[in-house]
């Protein structure tokens, strides 16, 4: 098909337009839409009514005139995405689906909500796995920096595939805050990035009813809100009634999708739980009204009071029309981007398989082989990057990004290119295009994985994210961090200077307790790799987690190489055995750049205790945990009369459930150079074969079952001073 005869999707962008006849039904619609979410937050006597509520008007203008999206296809590919950042209004959004006509929200579903059945697609905040929504919120601010992810991969995927007469990708990013959004400091952090990227393809729209949970806003916030926006690079536009004036929303949505340089900031000003009694008052936020006060809202409101859960035939006529049109745009876009593939054949077949989640190579073959790797010490930050450089070289599905510490991370490939707008001449000149996968997110950690979550939902597997970071300030990125495990969000953080072997910076940048923080944390791999091999073994295992963020765990220092040991294949096992010894006296059992110390214990042990020691090198408790017991039991020997020990400079929890004792901090680290540090803590080979050796003689007086129900800290730099 020529392009001439290709009707472009952008020509349908506005998928309906307002008319003024339309008054009569849009207020029906609000009536019957706000009597609605008052019954269906009574039932059960609890929810969230009142944001709801007051922005009915604004998912008018959205669901029904203005976003583009199909409901007979969810996953459309250029669909808008629409995020909903203030996620306790959850039942605003589970509403218009129903109304759109999403097959799996029917009024029956939406009667669930906050029931106890537990087929409920209704959860008490927006989960991705519901057709419909794009990522989980709840969490206030996440979801703003979520939606400046999910512009960016828009804007990338436009620069890459795009070409003239073939606008590919072209969809805008839709997100609904509240004031306490505004007061979360991740969301502040992705609006600097939002306006500094200037991604015009991005809609934040306030819900203004200025109420928070304590009270009015003005308790805790009295800034102004559009002059931070603006100085931040956002348009702003204000909408005075945004209960009643769908008209007037509707053309500032569209006056917003029409920014040509700045993303849209739209304050609309709202009356939270608009009709009950506690309108505009705080009361209004997260409760049920009560049966009176639902009744007099339906009386309010022209409804019968003595009826439940009610929708006319006209209000479900109303948006008939959204479904036909939703499919045609769609049939338009397959269309187009059949014809793309006859213009741009190659580009097709890559576009194709990064819409099918897919890389365009076999990642496989460009991970360099155990040879290949240098045998002299190095930095595991460094191996790290020796592997995912030529990853993010060769894969366009990488966006690899760094909060503000290039230099230190290794992250950068030769010939990469920033995202950047193209207009920006920063004075350090480096400069970029839209096209590029290399991200500058400033110093924004928490926004930097927000983000990476937003990337990693524009669509399963067309992009996969890195982020990169000290080790210790993924403390800040926790909650993003989380958010994408518990979303099956692939991505790879990438966490350097991960030990007391930092060094000279100090206890505020060396992570003594953090680990066992992402170790605790369900679906997430964290992997501390003691060498280049171990580290080529962690990114496998990050690629192959398909549902499942990763973090990688790297040294800031040099490392001894063991390429006569270290086996990548071991890491996709979580744990194996590093050096095995026969009728061994005790397994010690080293992690990540604290495994050459239980290398120097055991040589010490055997030529000054005549002690025979094992080795385990045990970087990811999770992938052990999912290996058959008789491998776990062949490892870790758990029927051996020889105690287990742990070598590692975090704090020891979580390690009682594969050792019997071990040598690990109890206290925060120094600030020295990074063997100094060490060995002020302790770790030095002589100093742990020293308490290795007394454990054992007491276990061969007093038997292995001495230590039941008593794990031992071998270390004897105890405490906090």
């Amino acid at each position: 098909m020529a392009p001439s005869a290709v009707c472009q999707p952008q020509g349908i962008d506005a998928i309906a337009t307002y008319k003024k006849d339309d008054g009569p039904r849009v207020s029906l619609v609000l009536n019957q839409f706000r009597c609605l979410i008052a019954d269906l937050c009574q039932q059960f006597n609890c929810g969230h009514p009142g944001s709801a509520m007051g922005m009915a008007a604004i998912g008018v203008a959205l669901w029904k005139y203005v976003m583009k999206y199909s409901p007979n296809n969810p996953e459309y590919f250029n669909r808008d995405r629409f995020v909903l950042s203030n996620g306790h209004a959850c039942l605003f959004q589970y509403t218009f689906l129903h109304l759109a006509g999403y097959k799996d929200m029917t009024l029956e579903q939406l009667k669930s909500y906050h029931s106890a059945r537990y087929d409920s697609i209704c959860p008490g905040h927006p989960e991705i796995e519901i057709e419909g929504i794009e990522v989980t919120t709840g969490p206030l601010g996440q979801g703003v920096a979520n939606a400046v992810g999910l512009a960016m991969a828009t804007k990338n995927l436009a620069a890459t595939y795009n070409q003239p007469s073939y606008e590919l990708v072209n969809n805008t990013t839709w997100c609904m805050i509240g004031d306490a959004c505004l007061q979360e400091g991740v969301a502040l952090e992705a609006f600097q990035a939002a306006g500094h990227w200037k991604l015009n393809n991005l809609v934040v729209i306030y819900d203004n009813n200025q109420i928070t949970c304590d009270g009015s806003v003005d308790l805790c916030n009295t800034e102004d809100v559009n002059a931070k926006m603006r100085a931040c690079g956002w348009d702003v536009i204000e909408i005075a009634d945004g209960c009643f004036d769908v008209e007037g929303i509707v053309n500032a949505l569209l006056k917003a999708k029409e920014s040509q340089e700045k993303p849209t900031f739209i304050s609309i000003r709202t009356v939270i739980g608009i009709g009950s009694k506690v309108a505009g008052d705080a009361k209004a936020h997260g409760a049920a009204y009560g049966s009176d006060d639902v009744r007099s809202i339906k009386q309010a409101f022209g409804m019968n009071p003595d009826e439940h859960f009610v929708v006319h035939e006209e209000v479900y006529s109303y948006f008939a029309d959204i479904k036909p049109r939703g499919d045609a745009l769609e049939k338009e876009w397959r269309s187009l981007l059949e014809a793309y593939g006859e213009q741009h054949p190659e580009l097709h077949r890559e576009f194709k398989l990064r819409m099918e989640g897919k890389f365009p190579q076999d990642w496989r073959r460009i991970i360099p082989a155990k040879e290949d790797f240098s045998t002299d010490p190095i930095a595991s930050r460094k191996s790290a990057g020796l592997i995912c450089n030529p990853l993010a070289a060769s894969l366009n599905n990488f966006m690899v990004g760094t909060a503000d510490l290039s230099p230190s991370v290794a992250m950068m490939w030769k010939e990469k290119v920033d995202f950047q707008h193209s207009g920006l001449k920063t004075a350090c000149g480096i400069n970029g295009n839209y096209s590029g996968r290399y991200i500058h997110y400033g110093v924004r950690e928490h926004a930097m994985a927000a983000i990476a979550n937003g990337l990693a939902a524009f669509n399963k597997g067309t992009f996969l994210p890195v982020t990169s970071s000290f080790f210790m300030f993924y403390i800040y990125a926790a909650p993003a961090v989380r958010m994408g495990a518990l979303q099956g969000l692939q991505a790879i953080h990438i966490a350097t200077h991960d030990s007391i072997g930092t060094g000279e910076d100090g206890p505020t940048h060396q992570p003594i307790a953090l680990a066992q923080l992402y170790r605790a944390m369900p679906n997430i791999l964290y992997i501390r790799p003691c060498d280049t091999e171990e580290t080529a073994g962690a990114f496998v295992a990050a690629l192959e987690a398909t549902n499942t963020p990763t973090i990688i765990s790297l040294s800031r220092q040099n490392l001894p190489q063991h390429p006569e040991h270290s086996s990548r294949e071991g890491v996709q096992k979580g744990a194996y055995v590093f050096i095995e010894e026969r009728d061994a006296d005790v397994t010690l059992v080293g992690v990540g750049a604290e495994l050459c110390f239980a290398i120097n214990a055991r040589r010490v042990l055997l030529e000054k205790f005549a002690i025979r020691a094992r080795v385990v090198s045990f970087p990811c408790q999770r992938l052990f945990d999912a290996q058959p017991l008789e491998y776990k039991r062949q490892v870790l020997q758990y029927r051996s009369r020889a105690p287990r020990v742990i070598v590692e400079a975090y704090a020891v929890n979580g390690w009682e459930r594969y050792a019997d004792a071990g040598f690990s901090m109890a206290s925060f680290g120094k600030s020295l150079p990074g063997k100094d540090a060490y060995k002020y803590f302790g770790f030095d080979g002589h100093v742990i074969a020293s308490e290795v050796a007394r454990l054992v003689a007491d276990v061969k007086r007093n038997g292995i079952e001495s230590l039941h129900g008593e794990f031992r800290d071998l270390n004897p730099i105890k405490g906090f001073s």
